[in-house]
């Protein structure tokens, strides 16, 4: 019995020093910027009295400097590796924090809430494609499956977006404001930027060649499973958008009012926090990719089509809380399946600009998608939620055609290539 077989078998191996730092840089991030978000509307709104579209415009910018431009950030990584990306993304971070935090005219918050989206396009694409990458590494060092290593990654994630939000109420009951919270999320990525200034290797920049300088490389926008990938990611991400269009929409119908969306959101947080790794653990030895993506899309599917099913009275709230447990367990199930994949139907050199067109594309379908459900949101009940049903239903059904093992016919799995080996 070889070594690995025997980690393996006796439980997972512990990660490296290198997978911990990106595990916690997760973490970190998500704290620092959910102890902002939260509270930027009201601040643009109550604290300096922009009207409501403007705040909705501010919002729309951020969200496309950021989630738009991942494909930039990933392609950047492949062309300079991950460090000079990542540092720069803090870099700009900590800028637009600051900024952000002085900003008291709609020009100077336009700018800091640009820079701020910017610096997550650099910073989020260059340390999901290297964990990605290290987990690949991991996996076929140790023989724990790549998955579960990611696993770890976004429940850290979620730890994050728990805590931030926490920590800007504190700042916020305590008499700091706005301005003390965003300073806060500037000092949180202060520390990111050491950590990965000490500890991130240094990898030889790529020489420049008319394949790797390709704007539209065919290892990625013309690789049909990715593609392919890419549909069934969209087909969730626009489902997980519910919780923030169709599900509001449902607990005032059911109750009146929308103040039992915190305590939803805490639900679907803690859920991942508690959960996401004994889950994974699971399903990452004992069910293939493919099938992950499948049965994660049918459980958010089930969760879709509970909530027709409404009683009335106090318990109007059970399909709505049905709706982000399930919704919350098929994300578990399938993001780190489909986190895992990208390696495998990629070449290993266009790893960065995969994970930023993966999201990329997703923000594309997701703000298309919404604009979409927005229509039906007056609809009868079983209408609405019978077209949501099929969304994650349509994706598991493409998910099927995906290869079963993950890999394309030229690639072996798990197999990064040399100058992709992580140095602890």
């Amino acid at each position: 019995m070889t070594a690995t077989t025997a980690r393996t078998r006796s439980g997972s191996a512990p990660l490296n020093p290198y997978l911990r730092l990106l595990t916690a840089t997760q973490c970190a991030f998500n704290t620092g910027f959910y102890a902002v978000l939260p509270y930027l509307a009201a601040h643009l709104g109550d604290g300096l009295g922009m009207a409501g579209w403007l705040v909705g415009l501010v919002l729309g910018l951020r969200t496309f400097s950021q989630q738009g431009l991942f494909v930039v950030g990933g392609a950047l990584t492949d062309r300079y590796g991950p460090r000079p990306v990542v540092l720069s993304g803090c870099v700009l971070r900590i800028a637009g924090f600051c900024w952000l935090a002085q900003a008291g005219g709609t020009a100077t918050v336009i700018g800091a809430v640009l820079l701020i989206g910017f610096a997550a396009a650099l910073f989020s694409p260059a340390v999901e494609s290297e964990t990605a990458r290290a987990a690949v590494a991991h996996e076929t060092a140790t023989g724990t499956p790549r998955a579960q290593v990611l696993a770890v990654f976004s429940a850290a994630g979620q730890a994050g977006a728990f805590i931030g939000p926490l920590l800007g109420s504190l700042l916020l009951l305590l008499g700091g404001g706005f301005r003390t919270a965003c300073l806060a999320g500037a000092v949180v990525f202060v520390g990111v930027l050491a950590g990965h200034a000490r500890l991130m290797p240094r990898r030889p920049r790529r020489a420049p060649t008319a394949r790797a300088g390709a704007v539209l490389p065919r290892e990625v926008f013309a690789n049909r499973p990715f593609l392919v990938l890419c549909l069934v990611y969209s087909s969730y991400l626009v489902s997980y958008n519910q919780l923030y269009l169709a599900l509001p929409a449902e607990v005032e119908r059911a109750t009146g009012s929308q103040s039992a969306l915190g305590g939803l959101f805490a639900l679907s947080s803690l859920l991942v926090v508690a959960a996401q790794l004994p889950l994974t653990r699971w399903s990452a030895r004992r069910v293939a990719p493919r099938t992950a993506l499948v049965g994660g899309l049918a459980v958010v599917a089930a969760g879709f089509a509970v909530v027709p099913l409404a009683p009335g009275g106090p318990a109007g709230l059970l399909p709505a809380a049905a709706l982000v447990v399930l919704l919350t367990l098929g994300q578990m199930l399938l993001v780190p399946a489909a986190r895992g994949l990208v390696p495998d139907l990629v070449d290993d050199h266009r790893l960065g600009l995969a994970t930023g067109a993966l999201s990329s594309l997703s923000g594309v379908a997701v703000l298309l998608g919404s604009a979409a459900a927005g229509t039906l949101l007056d609809a009868p009940a079983p209408v609405l939620w019978a077209a949501l049903a099929a969304v994650p239903l349509a994706g598991a059904g493409l998910a099927l055609t995906l290869p079963a093992e993950g890999r394309t016919p030229d690639q072996g799995r798990g197999a990064p290539s040399r100058d992709s080996t992580v140095t602890d």
